[in-house]
């Protein structure tokens, strides 16, 4: 099939077996979705978890015919092609990552086993449009950023709803290190045409089994937003937790493995 796009993801390839995708969100890399599958995984044996880094983050070029999200879809749908042939596969979105997974799962309903979405970016593209609650600390570790680096606690804080030494642990090791690989020319270049031409759910609803979970405290994409895609994803898990915002997946790490560990369950017992 020819290639969409002239660039190729860089990626990471963990285990063997039935592959998952998983796709991270804006500005991220690879990291914030291995580091908290990882541990998940690593007690389901048979499968094959691919982690590519999107144009233009990680360490993907963004060459300057990447120039919008049609265009990152574009790249992605040749990562598939390339590294999964007509192979089915159970795809994982976080953030921005969710939003173009659903783009994924509409113009390739018939190889995505089971989809996954990690706090997404839910029917309000643009941030202005979004319901969002104001941001809230609701666990707060005295001392916490006494000596660490102005930019990382600027960065940690503006999210953060558990501040402790795990969460900035995790934090530095999934999401500052793609935060200062970004290509910040492209994203600019790209920030203005983050809208897909293809609408994620323009088409028939996805009858396989999905999760979607939302962080309560989230005032980056919110969770209001997420409840009006259930219609879509009939095989649907919608969880909303308390104590999470942006980065639950590290702020509730045992609530979220189980609700992954059941949907992979879900979809082994659907195929």
């Amino acid at each position: 099939m020819p290639r969409r796009t002239s660039t190729t993801l860089h990626h990471i390839e963990v285990g063997e077996g039935v592959p998952v995708l998983a796709l991270h969100g804006w500005t991220l890399d690879h990291r914030v979705v291995l580091g908290c599958l990882e541990p998940v995984f690593a007690g389901l044996p048979g499968y094959r978890r691919l982690y590519p880094d999107l144009p233009g983050m990680g360490r993907s070029p963004a060459p300057e015919s990447v120039a919008g999200s049609d265009d990152l879809l574009d790249a992605v749908l040749d990562f598939v092609d390339d590294e999964l042939g007509d192979e089915p596969f159970l795809l994982v979105g976080e953030s921005f990552g969710g939003y173009l997974a659903r783009a994924l799962t509409r113009a390739r309903p018939e190889r995505v086993l089971g989809l996954a979405l990690v706090c997404p970016v839910g029917t309000a593209v643009d941030r202005t449009e979004r319901v969002l609650p104001p941001p809230e600390v609701l666990e707060d570790e005295p001392g916490l950023l006494d000596g660490v680096d102005p930019r990382v606690a600027e960065e940690f804080t503006e999210d953060a709803v558990v501040r402790t030494t795990e969460t900035l642990r995790r934090f530095r090791e999934d999401v500052m290190v793609g935060i200062e690989l970004a290509d910040e020319t492209a994203l600019a270049r790209l920030e203005g045409n983050r809208r897909l031409s293809l609408d994620p759910e323009g088409g028939a609803p996805f009858t396989r089994p999905t999760l979607i979970v939302a962080g309560r405290q989230d005032s980056v994409v919110g969770h209001v937003d997420q409840y009006a895609l259930l219609p879509h994803y009939p095989r649907a898990s919608f969880a909303v937790l308390d104590l999470a915002g942006h980065n639950l997946q590290f702020e509730r790490p045992e609530l979220f493995g189980a609700l992954v560990v059941d949907w992979v369950d879900r979809v082994a017992r659907h195929r």
